[in-house]
């Protein structure tokens, strides 16, 4: 049997759909798979591909003649190509054209557009999944979006996001180092953008400032949005403080006594899958692919509804029997999600579909 050969494309690539490919990309290595990834040189520096035992080729987020030209020659020899997100499949299409390679498409998240914007983002979608053999999509509404917009074959995504290394009994050294001993501790993480709701955070923490003690909200993340949080900050003189990026973001998360999810949409939110994991009991907003993703283990408020996210928050800290109760449900909710190896496992089985069984 000939090795088969895959080139996993990144346009740019979230947080989650990195790590994925540096997961997924690792387990294909150790079962014989020859892997290339192809992205922006910067992510190689953060996910180390290269470490993985994939082979890395430099691809510039813009789709221009020669970003297009360099993947169409890393994608010259390969059995399957497989695209992760809808920027990266369009390229990949382009860079694809008249050659025989399938193409495999991840949908990782809905984008987000008004207007004309929204008109363009409707002909990318359509245009990512019609050219893909096989789209997977990262929760129910994005398989059904996918459908709707001509794929041939839509799937929900066997996606598994590696865990976060958190060492045992470090929660109580990092609240100290955190400066949070004698108050309840609230941490969300994600990138600053207008779509994580964290403007809407903000309006609840107006209402649980009054508890006694009053609450620290931590912001772990970088992003467009962090001046302008940042002056609502200090002009409400809020209890919140913007931690920027961190590279210890799963410790911080598992010092907390509630996590919260704000977003206006997400699929498989990181921070709800680490939340559940790590036993933190998490309250999320009820959108997109996050009900069917944490089920009965975490509580679910509407998008844009402050009253009943301050309600939510303010019910947990006051009842730590309902914490534990979470707790021990999102553990066994984190227990029937994916493994990294059974989206390997899933993802050869695809893999050999496509190319005809090698």
């Amino acid at each position: 049997m000939t090795e088969l050969r895959t080139v996993q494309v990144l346009g740019g690539g979230s947080a989650g759909s990195s790590a994925h490919v540096r997961s997924l990309a690792a387990g294909l290595v150790a079962r014989g798979v020859r892997v290339t990834v192809c992205a922006p040189a910067e992510l190689d520096d953060e996910y180390d591909y290269l470490g993985a035992g994939a082979h890395f080729v430099p691809v510039p987020r813009r789709s221009d003649p020669l970003s297009v030209g360099a993947l169409r020659a890393a994608c010259a020899d390969a059995d399957v190509v497989h695209a992760h997100g809808l920027h990266a499949a369009v390229r990949s299409a382009l860079a694809l054209s008249g050659q025989r390679v399938p193409l495999v498409v991840t949908w990782h998240a809905r984008g987000h557009g008004e207007g004309a914007r929204r008109q363009v983002l409707r002909l990318v979608e359509r245009r990512a999944v019609r050219a893909a053999a096989v789209v997977f999509a990262t929760c129910s509404e994005l398989v059904d979006r996918a459908r709707e917009r001509g794929a041939r074959d839509a799937r929900l995504a066997p996606l598994a996001t590696p865990r976060g290394c958190v060492p045992l009994g470090r929660a109580d050294k990092k609240r100290a180092e955190l400066g949070v001993v004698e108050r309840p501790l609230l941490v969300a993480v994600g990138s600053l953008d207008e779509h994580r709701g964290y403007g809407f955070l903000l309006d609840a923490t107006r209402r649980w400032r009054a508890l006694d003690p009053a609450p620290l909200l931590l912001i772990a993340g970088e992003g467009p949005q962090r001046v302008a949080l940042q002056r609502r900050i200090e002009d409400e003189d809020l209890p919140v403080r913007l931690l920027g990026r961190c590279d210890d973001a799963a410790e911080i998360l598992a010092a907390a006594d509630v996590a919260v999810l704000p977003s206006r949409w997400e699929a498989r939110s990181v921070l709800a899958q680490e939340a559940l994991r790590l036993g933190v009991p998490l309250v999320a907003t009820a959108v997109g692919g996050v009900p069917e993703l944490v089920g009965e283990a975490a509580v679910l408020v509407p998008y844009g509804d402050a009253d009943a996210l301050a309600s939510a928050v303010s019910g947990l800290l006051a009842d730590p029997a309902r914490r534990e109760e979470l707790a021990r449900a999102g553990r066994v909710q984190a227990g029937a999600w994916p493994s990294e190896d059974d989206t390997v496992a899933q993802m050869l089985s695809v893999y050999d579909e496509v190319a005809g069984g090698g």
